[in-house]
């Protein structure tokens, strides 16, 4: 209808003023909009082209017969094809025969999505042989004919894999991490068949944390990463091993004869984790506790198996570490029965329940007493006295010990700034609060709200707080001397290195183990090494005190080798702070304290 009106317009135009046609005039108007009609259907042939091969898309259209109707550069580009190849008319299997790479087939399967209003769209994805990824979306049309649109989707494929990877896996060491491991766990026990049998263990690293404050973050990573390396390699391929964090494993055995082939996995372990790391030219020593359960005796369930191994882990590593436990029934119980402690004294520290004791300090030459050592007591409300062998290895284990020496330091300095002038205050600090909290700030504290002078406070150090974290804990003692507080070494001799300890740092004062007083009456060989550890005192300008002692042969003994102090039972048990001033009043001159 518009090319009728249109060619009316035209004769309309074309008549002459006496109402004839002019035939001249109506063929060049007709001409004429023929003309411009092909000019803007080139000029739209050109724009399309431009946008074709413009798109960042590879794009091609397929006719009913599946011969290519149209295509951009990209999809050349895309497919290593060429102009020549992609011709028009060109059939579709010829073109898929001259592509550089293969259809993945298992997403041609699993791709089909149905559109009623446009027909079907197939998603296709090829590895291209150069190892890029290409992924086709393609419209089938009701007629048959198709629109395929190409994109390269290597660079997201990648970055969606990491993804996926840093889901399930350990960044440092690339261990599956707890996810992951729950997943294989899971699986794991659902193929079991019933006369399986499945070890789980669940490895930690023993106070690695030291490791870290002592040689850096950094390097505690590469010790972390040797690790992983040595466990891979005992784990081998038939086991199951990932990070569950910071410096947990675990690794699951399965298809072995239980407990046998777990316990020759763990003395592995134990011996390889053993073996020194180096950093530099530096080595680092670790060990390792293990706690192993074992499926069907102790749980058929991932959630169960991994907190029995959890338990089983807790006793070794409050057994003393370095070992394994396997999984029994008591020990949940034990755990159950810890857990309620640990609340008890979190309570405990809020309300204020512990209180000081003091066992005298005796001066040999002088002999009277001259210093008190400060002893933590808890009067628990419901369960009574708990002996600090109980509880305060937990303290140090779940951080709590911090808080509590605090306390401690707090108080002795308060209760020593009532005694007269000349008698100190002995406080012990583990090695915990070294790692996790400021001592100096501490001591400065406890001087400052009780008025104390900082040379009647001697801090009380053992081996393990040089030991674990030697270049953070010599600044702070150099510190605290400077001030004037005194420091000791407490329990010298028991330690693997105490005089190279000696070397490292001007102790006031050492503190020699009661366990090298027991025999010193009936033992030659002990008396020699008591005689020689308080020459070595002496030779060194330290003075030397001896705990544990608890007869008087024993302190004439030690008074004939010029012993600078003794502490023990012999001069009194650690008594409560009131107790102090008729200590202090009834000591005898033979060094007992009088009978309260």
């Amino acid at each position: 209808m518009e090319a009728e009106a249109l060619f009316k317009r035209q004769c309309a135009a074309s008549l002459n003023e006496d109402g004839t046609a002019d035939g001249q005039r109506l063929i060049k108007l007709v001409l004429d909009t023929y003309r411009k009609a092909n000019r803007n259907l080139a000029e739209q042939s050109r724009l399309l082209e431009i946008v074709l091969n413009h798109l960042p898309l590879g794009l091609c259209i397929f006719d009913s017969s599946q011969r290519l109707v149209v295509s951009n550069i990209r999809f050349q580009q895309l497919f290593g094809l060429t102009g020549e190849d992609t011709q028009a008319g060109t059939s579709i299997s010829s073109l898929i025969a001259k592509i550089d790479g293969l259809e993945k087939q298992d997403v041609k399967a699993a791709s089909h999505e149905s559109r009623p209003d446009a027909g079907r769209i197939r998603r296709r994805e090829w590895e291209m042989n150069d190892g890029r990824i290409i992924q086709s979306v393609v419209t089938v049309l009701p007629d048959g004919s198709n629109i395929s649109i190409h994109a390269d989707i290597t660079e997201d494929r990648k970055a969606a894999d990491r993804i996926a990877f840093l889901a399930h896996h350990d960044p440092l060491t690339g261990l599956p991490n707890r996810i992951r491991f729950r997943e294989q766990l899971d699986t794991a026990l659902a193929a079991r068949k019933a006369d399986d049998q499945i070890a789980l263990i669940h490895l930690n690293l023993d106070r690695f944390k030291s490791v870290n404050n002592t040689l850096g973050v950094s390097a505690g990573d590469k010790i972390l990463r040797q690790v992983a390396d040595r466990l891979r390699a005992l784990a081998g391929k038939n086991n199951i091993l990932a990070r569950l964090g910071s410096d947990e494993f675990a690794i699951l055995q399965h298809g072995r004869e239980q407990p046998w082939n777990v316990m020759a996995l763990a003395d592995q372990i134990r011996r390889e984790l053993s073996a020194p790391f180096f950093r530099g030219d530096k080595a680092v020593e670790l060990s390792v506790s293990m706690g192993i359960a074992i499926c069907p005796k102790d749980g058929t369930e991932t959630e169960l198996l991994l907190k029995h191994a959890g338990v089983a882990l807790s006793h070794a590593k409050s057994g003393g570490r370095r070992g394994e436990r396997f999984f029994t029934s008591e020990m949940e119980a034990q755990l159950e029965s810890r857990r309620a402690l640990e609340a008890d004294l979190r309570r405990a520290i809020h309300n204020e329940e512990f209180e000081l004791h003091y066992q005298p300090l005796y001066d040999m030459a002088e002999r009277r007493i001259c210093g008190f050592e400060a002893l933590l007591r808890w009067n628990h409300p419901t369960r009574g006295r708990i002996a600090p062998l109980e509880f305060i290895p937990l303290a140090e284990e779940v951080g709590l010990i911090v808080d509590i020496g605090r306390w401690v330091l707090k108080r002795a300095c308060m209760d020593a700034a009532t005694w007269p002038a000349e008698i100190k205050v002995a406080v012990n600090v583990s090695a915990i609060q070294f790692i996790s909290s400021n001592l100096e700030d501490d001591v400065s504290a406890a001087l400052a709200v009780s008025e104390l002078s900082p040379g009647r406070l001697e801090i009380e150090i053992t081996e393990s707080v040089l030991m674990e974290n030697r270049d953070e804990a010599l600044p702070v003692l150099h510190a605290l001397r400077q001030r004037g507080v005194h420091i000791s070494m407490d329990d010298f001799g028991t330690g693997y290195s105490s005089l190279s300890y000696l070397s490292s740092f001007p102790f006031d004062k050492i503190k020699i183990d009661k366990s090298f007083v027991n025999d010193i009456v009936d033992n030659k060989e002990a008396f020699a090494i008591m005689r020689a550890i308080i020459l070595l005192g002496d030779a060194l300008g330290m003075r030397v005190t001896v705990e544990g002692v608890e007869t008087a042969q024993q302190q004439d003994l030690l008074a004939q080798e010029a012993c600078d102090e003794i502490q023990g039972y012999h001069i009194s048990s650690p008594r409560p702070a009131f107790d102090v001033p008729k200590m202090l009043a009834g000591a005898h001159a033979d060094g007992k304290a009088q009978a309260v």
